[in-house]
């Protein structure tokens, strides 16, 4: 009585794995067809780029780029480069430093207690305390 119901349970476990493998066997088959088609998308971009960096290198030839300047002078007014028209690094004026932020009081407390005046020293402008 209990073989025919474990061949049954078998027969249907066989059929549910069996359209599981059919199922993965075509998602797998689809990512790779995915994967084929962006590496053929990444292909046809870099020589793509390849090619515009060569038209680039191309346009900016320095002969190419003389003759243009020579040829507009008049509408651009544009001169060779010299040396004389580079400064020196000691020309550059350098950011002030950064201030740190702790020397600041962002946020002061109000503190219980008394102030005894008397032992507070006058300062003078510079800084320096008076006696």
């Amino acid at each position: 009585m209990m073989r025919p119901v474990l061949y049954a349970l078998s027969f249907l476990a066989v059929i549910a794995l069996g359209f599981w493998a059919y199922r993965e066997n075509y998602a797998t088959q689809a990512a790779l067809r995915e994967v084929s088609d962006l590496q053929n998308e990444i292909a046809t971009l870099r020589d793509a780029l390849a090619t515009q960096r060569a038209e680039w290198a191309y346009l900016n030839r320095p002969a190419r780029l003389r003759e243009l300047a020579t040829l507009n002078f008049d509408r651009l007014g544009l001169l060779p480069m010299e040396p004389q028209q580079f400064g020196d690094a000691t020309q550059v004026s350098m950011p002030p430093p950064p201030v740190a932020e702790d020397l600041f009081i962002n946020n002061p407390q109000d503190v219980m207690g008394m102030l005894d005046i008397s032992t507070i020293t006058p300062a003078d402008p510079e800084g320096e305390a008076v006696p």
